[in-house]
């Protein structure tokens, strides 16, 4: 039979008995035989081994997927497809798919005394199709992430080199702080020695001074995080408002999105799920235009909305036309109703032009770009 998991929450909530309990025993300990005394002293407490400091040893052994599927059917949990359950979870880890059904787990200090129990008529393949619809998301977002990190590269590179020459990036006069400058100079740096492009190569055994490549090459070779780096640090406003300014927004909203564009394409690269996460990098909402602001959610600012919403505004202008959100439009579509508040779409957002003009577009030519 399966043993039914340790309920942690109980443990926390006791554990002044448990070392109270230690106590106990040291205090009797030192009472006996020295050889007794020195030995090792445990105390169990719901399943869970805990040391003379208090501390609880991690117990919990591995599980079969037969054993997981028990576990999650202990639960309540429903299985339509055993079989098809069972090759799933031989393919995903059961541990990645708890992100997933950790929404569907009714609240603590229920009715139920079962632990982590779910909400009746939980089923298997509810969790699974929102483990996709998390995939479709992701490739969604690591397309129009490509295509503003782009716009982003050559800006960069565009605006600095005409007015500061093809090496403007060396010169630490440009930038707020030196010792920072030298810093994102050495990871550069690292990027163009690990580099097995062409145009890397050609130019290290072409030219000699300077040592580095022009910033239109090394911009190629830049990750997104160092180059949000890079963005914030230029010491002139007027710099990086240039570089933001190909995209409509202030530069101050552009160098945090960078950042926050940063975190969320590791996110989709690593294969995170994202759908209803809480973002911990924060991106400066605008203010300006007026008109556009307001599409913005303020209050679930740290949700996938806003990104998507600001990617739709990005794309627009790099790809004038691009049918980029009528497909956020078809993705979110797919989705059971209430999943849009976890992801930050505030109430009415189908009528926001951005995505107004998307479903129109989407209604007269069904076709993907």
């Amino acid at each position: 039979m399966l043993a039914p998991e340790p309920c942690i929450p109980y443990v926390a909530a006791n554990l002044r008995l448990v070392r109270k309990r230690l106590s106990r025993h040291n205090t009797a300990n030192n009472t006996r035989h020295a050889s007794l005394r020195c030995a090792p002293r445990r105390v169990s407490f719901l399943g869970n081994h805990y040391d003379a400091s208090g501390h609880m040893k991690y117990a919990k052994l591995a599980l079969s997927v037969d054993d997981q599927i028990a576990l999650l059917t202990q639960r309540g949990m429903v299985f339509d497809d055993v079989a098809a359950a069972r090759h799933t979870l031989a393919h995903i880890n059961y541990y990645r798919l708890r992100a997933y059904w950790l929404p569907f787990e009714a609240p603590a200090g229920g009715t139920t005394a079962v632990d982590h129990a779910f909400a009746a008529g939980t089923r298997f393949d509810t969790v699974l199709a929102y483990y996709a619809f998390d995939q479709r998301l992701k490739l969604l977002l690591m397309d129009a992430i490509e295509r503003v990190e782009i716009a982003m590269r050559t800006r960069w590179a565009h605006v600095l080199s005409m007015r500061y020459g093809s090496h403007a990036y060396l010169d630490p006069a440009l930038f707020a702080n030196h010792s920072h400058h030298a810093k994102c100079l050495q990871s550069l740096q690292d990027e163009v020695n690990r580099s097995h492009e062409t145009f890397i190569k050609h130019y290290l055994s072409t030219y000699t001074n300077p040592a580095m490549p022009p910033i239109w090459a090394v911009c190629e070779v830049l990750t997104l995080g160092q180059l949000s780096q890079w963005l914030g640090a230029l010491k002139r406003r007027q710099d990086r408002q240039d570089i933001a300014s190909a995209f409509g927004f202030d530069e101050k909203v552009i160098c945090t999105f960078a950042h926050h564009l940063a975190t969320a394409r590791n996110l989709c690269a690593h294969h995170s799920r994202v759908w209803n996460r809480k973002f911990t990098v924060r991106m400066k909402l605008p203010t300006q235009p007026v008109a556009t602001a307001a599409w913005f959610n303020t209050v679930q600012d740290q949700r996938v909305y806003n990104t998507l919403l600001m990617l739709a505004l990005c794309v627009e202008r790099i790809n004038p036309g691009s049918r980029w959100p009528c497909r956020v439009i078809k993705l979110v579509d797919t989705m059971p109703a209430g999943t849009t508040n976890a992801m930050g779409f505030p109430a009415g957002w189908q009528a926001l032009p951005v995505w107004a003009n998307a479903c129109a577009a989407l209604a007269n030519d069904p076709i993907d770009e």
